[in-house]
């Protein structure tokens, strides 16, 4: 019997999002997922898992929205901002008929969970600079429930001007959810729009415990949103999303110590990232490393495949990102440990005295 007879055409036809673990690799310096380089302790203090945990639990629900400074009713909890983004398109649209509008180079998961779900996806590319092509998106939002944008972007690491995102926001206005995914925001916070929330009832933010408080294993992402958004997302979500033990480390991360660990742990990553920019601008073979407001940086290389390949094969695992519209040549790389960023640069160093 053959199987896949039985699969719906367009899981048939789709490709699977090629996460940093799907790729694979052999070494010792893992700088291709926009991790945390450090692993932070916890112990569990909740032995209950003879029982269901809460739908949404308490103690994280109210320890985020403290951090965040919304109110509890304008958060859900999920797992990790991946589900989330998909729990927005079996929220709101309905399949075979709604759209979606991503603007790559950007976050693949946007059109994976659209595809997944039957939803068509309009794809607006960004412009030179890697911002929102206002005209373009205005001229194609016919039948759009969402749109999804990334800021700070990944893979580009750059921010979006808040001028567009206003702009966005009042032509969607009425038509569609803007959904802005902050990942990575507590790298450049000053850059939050979550105090829009007041004023702009289909806006929508995406925040995750995965990057600046170094817990992607954990799998905790939160929607932010008014409260008519988040009840519609209370639907459709799984009935027990967090685990027992999610549950209980992410309240333990949110604490107000906690808090001020991550803020401080920022602080440095941000420094070691000025460093390691700094050392990448005198290597040959790079022609050019972009702004970033994440905690990783995109970098253009000479040779970027032999680049990409060479450090590869020394356990030097980096994102390849010539396949993403308008990034030939380049190539992510997470900011890692000082030996870590350390070990690149002179790999690097090597290589472009053969090359």
């Amino acid at each position: 019997m053959d199987i896949n007879q039985l699969v719906r055409k367009n899981v048939q036809a789709l490709t699977p999002y090629q996460s940093a673990r799907r790729i694979g690799g052999n070494g010792d310096v893992w700088l291709n997922a926009n991790e945390y380089p450090t692993a932070p302790y916890f112990e569990l203090t909740q032995q209950t898992l003879n029982r269901y945990p809460e739908p949404q639990p308490e103690a994280v629900i109210t320890r985020y929205a403290e951090y965040a400074g919304v109110k509890p009713e304008q958060l859900i909890v999920s797992r990790g901002a991946d589900e989330a983004i998909e729990l927005l398109m079996r929220g709101f649209c309905e399949p075979n008929q709604d759209s979606i509008i991503y603007c790559p180079p950007t976050y693949g998961m946007y059109q994976v969970s659209a595809q997944t779900l039957g939803i068509a996806c309009k794809v607006i590319a960004q412009t030179a600079d890697w911002q929102l092509d206002l005209p373009a998106i205005e001229c194609n939002l016919d039948n759009v429930k969402l749109i999804y944008v990334c800021s700070p972007n990944n893979p580009t690491g750059n921010k979006l001007n808040p001028e567009d995102i206003k702009a966005l926001l009042a032509m969607a206005e009425n038509r569609a959810l803007v959904v802005v995914d902050e990942a990575y925001i507590e790298f450049s916070i000053e850059n939050s729009i979550i105090n829009w929330l007041t004023d702009y009832p289909h806006l929508v933010i995406l925040r995750t415990l995965s990057k600046a408080f170094s817990l992607a294993g954990l799998r905790c992402g939160f929607t932010i949103a008014n409260k008519p958004v988040i009840d519609v997302l209370q639907k459709v979500i799984a009935p027990y999303p967090l685990a027992v033990p999610v549950a209980d480390i992410a309240s333990q991360a949110l604490s107000k110590e906690n808090i001020k660990a991550m803020q401080l742990h920022v602080l440095n990553l941000n420094h070691q990232k000025d460093k390691f920019i700094a050392e990448l601008n005198k290597i040959s073979l790079v022609e050019q490393v972009y702004p970033s407001y994440a905690n990783y940086v995109l970098v253009k290389f000479k040779q970027s495949s032999t680049v990409f390949q060479q450090l590869w094969q020394k356990g030097i695992i980096l994102r390849d990102q010539n396949k993403q519209l308008s990034l030939a040549g380049c190539i992510r790389i997470t900011i890692g440990t000082q030996a870590e960023c350390d070990a690149v640069i002179n790999a690097l160093d090597n290589l472009q005295k053969t090359i």
